[in-house]
């Protein structure tokens, strides 16, 4: 085997990084990845992790969101922050980084912060898609619990947890505690979202509810009718701040238009769905693994 060339970055020496995307299967700290070319559009990539859909990007349009939940995270936040806010975020989950590009062509004076556990993943996305510098946007590698305990007090507007292990999210990011520690990085008008997959029968959904409506004084959820009735596996976004928000009238008829019409619900459904479900705490996650 020959020797590396001088000058040759960690990032530079891992295969289809630096060359922008490139078709293929490539080996990352926690499995293995997959780029694949979308099929109905010339500018857009599908990044699958261990064999499940993780993240789309369109090169051409940061603002083609493929992803409906993503979309519904996105028509939230921009009812709560103008486009000329200076937005300060902090992603929990990593993947391709659509939302943070997302934010970033929105709120052009954005400083975001994108938490990523695989640190050869990290380095693949980074060389991969054309995603903005620091201090736009900062590529942090790290666990995502860890990250958030250790960033400053009132020092993010908005969080979003995006983090799955399989199809869950890992405990410790679900947690009532782990509520403390979001609620002390996030301003006091900040935004607290998730992205929440659960199965029909809605238990996890309906006690991290709970846990989000224990912790703050609004709440809403967004999703789609089927999911919200248990017909199906998928995605619901609960968010909570402890300031109102969703109130924008126009916000309900943005979530319908969408390919997947959503609904939204207000605080008062969102605590009526949570009650009577246990609100998480950390000793059930004695003995999990921590998050990726």
């Amino acid at each position: 085997m020959g020797r590396k060339r001088p000058g040759k970055t960690a990032t530079e020496e891992l295969p289809g990084v630096g060359r922008g995307p490139v078709e293929g299967r490539y080996e990352i700290d926690t499995g293995t990845c997959e780029l694949l070319p979308d099929q109905f559009s010339p500018t857009g990539w599908l990044l699958k992790i261990n064999g499940v859909h993780s993240s789309h990007i369109d090169l051409a349009n940061p603002r083609e969101l493929d992803f409906e939940y993503m979309r519904w995270i996105a028509a939230l936040v921009q009812s709560r922050f103008p486009e000329d806010a200076r937005l300060r975020a902090l992603h929990l989950g990593g993947g391709a980084c659509s939302m943070a590009r997302y934010f970033a062509d929105v709120y052009p004076g954005a400083r975001q912060v994108v938490v990523e556990l695989d640190g050869k993943l990290a380095e693949l996305v980074r060389g991969w898609f054309d995603l903005p510098r620091a201090p736009l946007m900062r590529l942090r590698v790290g666990e995502a619990r860890e990250v958030t305990e250790s960033l400053s007090e009132d020092s993010r507007d908005l969080l979003i947890r995006d983090v799955f292990a399989g199809d869950k999210t890992p405990l410790p990011l679900t947690s009532a505690e782990f509520l403390v520690h979001a609620k002390r990085v996030l301003a006091a008008d900040g935004l607290y979202v998730v992205n929440c997959g659960d199965a029909p029968d809605l238990r996890m959904a309906r006690r991290e509810a709970a846990t989000i409506a224990a912790s703050f004084r609004h709440t809403a959820i967004v999703a789609d009718p089927a999911m919200l009735k248990g017909r199906r596996y998928g995605n619901i976004i609960i968010a909570g701040s402890d300031v109102p928000f969703a109130q924008d009238a126009a916000l309900p008829r943005t979530l319908l238009g969408g390919a997947l019409p959503a609904q939204l619900w207000d605080d008062a459904k969102v605590r009526a769905f949570g009650r009577g479900s246990q609100v998480i705490h950390d000793a059930e996650a004695d003995g999990e693994a921590r998050p990726a």
